[in-house]
């Protein structure tokens, strides 16, 4: 019984966060966090971490999987499911996803020690190399068999 709803809550979660909105809206929330550790704003990243938190559980399931960005999180889920995968890795593309998390990490150091310039930098690495890793996923997730 615990398991069909821990199941049932899981999909409704990929669900709602497949909707294009959840993710397009969630993209800018790590530079977020990164500009509010670098101007020393604990509200804002407060902010930017509950809307990271209750983002996919603010907007309904879309109607069609036609949106890049509902094929990706559905994709993401696909990876980490069906297809048995880790998100972090040396092979790829999860090298993708591993260096794009080492380049955050380096933001909000380079956000801590007062380096917009190195914070800048991570981000665009952060971002650049996630959306690359969603974008294989949602390649080998459309040439999947149904």
């Amino acid at each position: 019984m615990v398991i069909d709803s821990v199941a049932q809550v899981k999909a409704r979660f990929w669900a709602r966060h497949s909707n294009p909105k959840s993710g397009w809206t969630r993209v800018p929330s790590g530079a977020i966090m990164v500009y509010a550790i670098y101007r020393r704003n604990w509200r804002l990243l407060c902010a930017a971490l509950v809307w990271t938190a209750i983002n996919p559980l603010l907007f309904s399931p879309p109607d069609t999987e036609d949106a890049w960005m509902t094929r990706a999180v559905l994709a993401e889920r696909w990876w980490m499911g069906e297809a048995d995968n880790r998100t972090v890795g040396l092979d790829y593309p999860n090298i993708c996803n591993t260096a794009g998390a080492l380049g955050f990490l380096y933001a909000l150091y380079a956000a801590w020690r007062g380096s917009s310039t190195g914070a800048t930098l991570g981000v665009i690495a952060s971002v650049g190399l996630k959306l690359w890793w969603l974008r294989v996923l949602v390649k080998q997730y459309d040439r999947r068999p149904s």
